[in-house]
């Protein structure tokens, strides 16, 4: 049996997001800010088996990642988790049949042991996760991400360390955010407590997360507008240097981290 866990990120971005935990026994879906259909298709293209998913895990109410999930549900048997306040902050996702938890639960899914933490974003109660695979009382392998949080909170630092794949999100450039399209009430918004980390933040934030058995480091969420890939990705490379590599994820095309 294969231990180790893999990351297929379908879609990361402001126009929608979802991402597929695979685990030994089966798989979770986090997230469906796209439609059905364009799961399917992204899946498809990055040969993950979506019948293997056996949960639904949503982090917040935002269209971007909640967006497909109506016709999503229709079609799926399984539990979909999210917080109370998640569940019920939309009339679109309070008639979805939600399994409501708080936000430090812990779940085994997949045969993966499954941590939820709190974020810090301008939602009702928004939440992510980690993923470990464990065998005979020892840590074989872990997954975090943290995306949409202005801040990371003590419990998003102790969940993001020492995974080997930590996605982290970078959404915009702080020069680029003060000199773009964004009006200023927005661009206080997307850089306050409550939004979106910068590339500036992630790159502060990866001395403390990276350990001896971090061999990946995703950079997540990049605005379209407000940065560029090659930004994030030169922010978070001089932060890391040689430990480990650093990959972006895409809002139009899949990535699978082994």
């Amino acid at each position: 049996m294969d231990a180790s866990i893999h990351l297929h990120i379908l879609a990361s971005g402001s126009k929608g997001n979802a991402a597929v935990v695979e685990g030994p026994s089966g798989s979770v879906l986090v997230d469906c800010g796209i439609s059905r259909r364009e799961l399917h298709r992204r899946a498809d293209a990055a040969e993950v088996d979506l019948s293997r998913v056996e949960a639904i895990l949503v982090t917040h109410e935002h269209t971007d990642h909640t967006s497909g999930l109506p016709v999503v549900c229709k079609h799926f048997d399984g539990p979909v988790y999210a917080t109370f306040g998640t569940a019920h902050a939309r009339p679109t996702l309070a008639a979805l049949p939600f399994t409501t938890v708080a936000r430090d639960v812990t779940l085994s899914l997949g045969g993966m042991r499954v941590q939820a933490f709190p974020l810090s974003h301008d939602v009702a109660d928004p939440i992510c996760f980690r993923f470990e695979r464990w065998e005979q009382n020892h840590l074989v392998d872990a997954l975090a991400w943290a995306t949409d949080t202005g801040i990371l909170t003590k419990q998003a630092l102790e969940a993001l360390r020492g995974c080997r794949i930590l996605g982290i999100e970078a959404n915009h450039d702080r020069e680029m955010l003060a000199t773009g399209p964004y009006p200023y009430f927005l661009q206080k918004r997307v850089g306050g407590n409550h939004g979106h980390l910068s590339n500036a933040q992630a790159a502060e934030a990866l001395p403390q997360l990276l350990t001896s058995e971090t061999q990946t480091v995703v950079a997540m969420h990049i605005s379209q507008k407000n940065n560029l890939p090659e930004l994030a990705h030169d922010a978070l490379c001089e932060a890391v240097g040689t430990q480990a590599e650093v990959l972006v994820a895409s809002q139009t095309e899949p990535l699978t981290i082994w």
